[in-house]
């Protein structure tokens, strides 16, 4: 796999990392970023825009405590919805954190996938799945291998579903939340990413690049019987299902980006009716990508979901 594709896929948090370290920033995505959180109504199409800033913000996470959860260079923040108060989380000596975590079920725990460069294997990107409480702390290792990137938890909490590197492919794996050995659910050339967990635990929704053209896909929890979601001209990413299993929320990208998951493109969000296939646009055309939606951010209501875009000057 090409580096430049891992780069597009998962690894825009290693330019902002370099931010902190580097007197001068030529990168034109890190140092002249606005970042708008932003929450979209998917009944009355109404959007807010809770916080605007002059940095780069990815991936919001919906706790239902009633606050949201986001990386900014390699650290995570926690984002008050009623009093809009920012707060660094506790990661302890995860300070590398890229946008794909998420947190339990019961709302007590976080998954992160954080780099860790002092991992002996040779890869040049060492991502690893890590569990730690929701108000913060020491993580535990779960995943042994790297690359590997956290993107759902089954409803029961017992098992992470996530993407990992295994022999230059990139493919679905699922793993115990107390570690051990995981088990490959798919085995398909080219990408398969972004597995989430329907909430009745039937089904792991992912998207992939099996057909030549990236597109929404679903499967049993056990990796069995792949269906094809969605067919459009679109490239469709990270699908995840709402609270009351009605609904897919996912980010399209309108033009063909092949297998590369790249910030600083026109994207919009989109729903699907699970029940009838019916799929309608969420937004009008905005300015995002990498970032916007890795992982889930549905509010517990199932109404809202949260989201980020963004402004390159």
């Amino acid at each position: 796999m090409k580096h430049s594709f891992v780069v597009g896929l998962k690894s825009l948090c290693l330019l902002l990392l370099l931010q902190s370290s580097m007197s001068t920033v030529t990168a034109k995505t890190v140092s002249d970023t606005t970042s708008y959180l932003q929450t979209i109504n998917i009944n009355t199409g109404k959007l807010d825009t809770l916080l605007t800033v002059n940095y780069h913000i990815e991936a919001p996470n919906w706790h239902p405590g009633g606050y949201l959860i986001y990386n900014s260079y390699g650290k995570l923040y926690t984002f008050d919805l009623a009093t809009k108060t920012i707060k660094q989380l506790n990661t302890g000596f995860a300070e590398s954190n890229n946008n794909d975590h998420g947190f339990s079920p019961d709302g007590k725990w976080l998954a992160i996938s954080n780099a860790d460069q002092n991992d002996p294997s040779p890869k040049s990107y060492k991502s690893i799945i890590y569990v730690l409480p929701i108000e913060g702390g020491t993580p535990r290792r779960v995943t042994d291998e790297v690359m590997s990137f956290w993107h759902g938890w089954s409803a029961d909490g017992k098992t992470l579903a996530y993407c990992a590197e295994r022999n230059g492919n990139y493919d679905v794996y699922s793993i115990s939340v107390n570690g051990g050995k995981e088990t490959r659910l798919t085995a398909t050339e080219g990408l398969d990413d972004g597995p989430d967990y329907s909430p009745d635990g039937k089904y792991i929704y992912f998207n992939s690049y099996r057909t030549g053209h990236m597109q929404i896909w679903r499967m049993k929890a056990d990796g069995s019987d792949p269906e094809q979601l969605t067919f459009d001209d679109n490239s469709n990413w990270f699908a995840h299902p709402s609270p009351d299993n009605k609904y897919i929320a996912y980010i399209a990208y309108t033009s063909d980006e092949k297998q590369q998951h790249l910030f600083g493109k026109n994207v919009k969000l989109r729903l699907m009716d699970l029940k009838s296939k019916k799929i309608s646009d969420l937004t009008p055309v905005f300015y995002g990508g990498q970032g916007t939606i890795n992982v889930p951010s549905w509010s517990k209501d199932s109404k809202q979901f949260a989201f980020v875009s963004y402004k390159v000057d």
